[in-house]
């Protein structure tokens, strides 16, 4: 049964519904595309099947995941993130990026195609044709405008010329590559 702060907060409101263990981690593996009851099982050692079920039900009844039954006898179902929980994978990458950065900083999150360390920050289109860098950590970030006009996206700090083409449709300036 999911903790319920009673606020009127946006991150109170959040955790009610992803706070419980284990969930954001069966986000995470979501994220990754769609999976089924055994894959989300053996991705997590030590989450028992009963709670494994009892999150996947809380997260469909919220509108986070999508079920679908791919075979009847028995019944086997295939679970997939909705459009309103894909908008958690921010939420899991931030983390991600704090907890390479302070817990795991011998473990840095990379990039697969050139491994080029990868962060996360706010993006604001310019003026200009270029996108204004305002990193997630900034202490003077202010959350209003952040939210008014940025969005969060992932940059690789590979400086050759050739990162470009692994980000298919990202744009390269200054040596950073924004992700789309």
């Amino acid at each position: 049964m999911p903790k319920l702060y009673g606020q009127n907060c946006p991150v109170a409101r959040t955790l009610e519904l992803v706070g419980d263990r284990w969930t954001l981690l069966i986000v995470r593996d979501l994220v990754r595309g769609p999976q089924r009851f055994q894959d989300l099982l053996t991705a997590q050692a030590g989450l028992a099947p009963a709670v494994l079920s009892e999150r996947l039900k809380h997260l469909e009844q919220h509108g986070l995941i999508h079920r679908e039954f791919y075979s009847e006898h028995p019944p086997r179902a295939r679970y997939e993130l909705t459009d309103m929980g894909s908008g958690l994978a921010q939420i899991i990458g931030t983390m991600a990026v704090w907890g390479s950065r302070y817990l795991l900083p011998d473990a840095p999150l990379t990039h697969a195609e050139c491994g080029s360390r990868l962060e996360a920050g706010f993006y604001a289109p310019a003026v200009t044709n270029g996108y204004r860098v305002v990193p997630s950590s900034c202490p003077s970030l202010d959350i209003n405008s952040a939210i008014s006009g940025a969005r969060r996206r992932w940059i690789c700090r590979c400086m050759a010329r050739s990162c470009h083409d692994c980000h298919p449709g990202g744009r390269q300036r200054g040596g950073r590559t924004y992700l789309t």
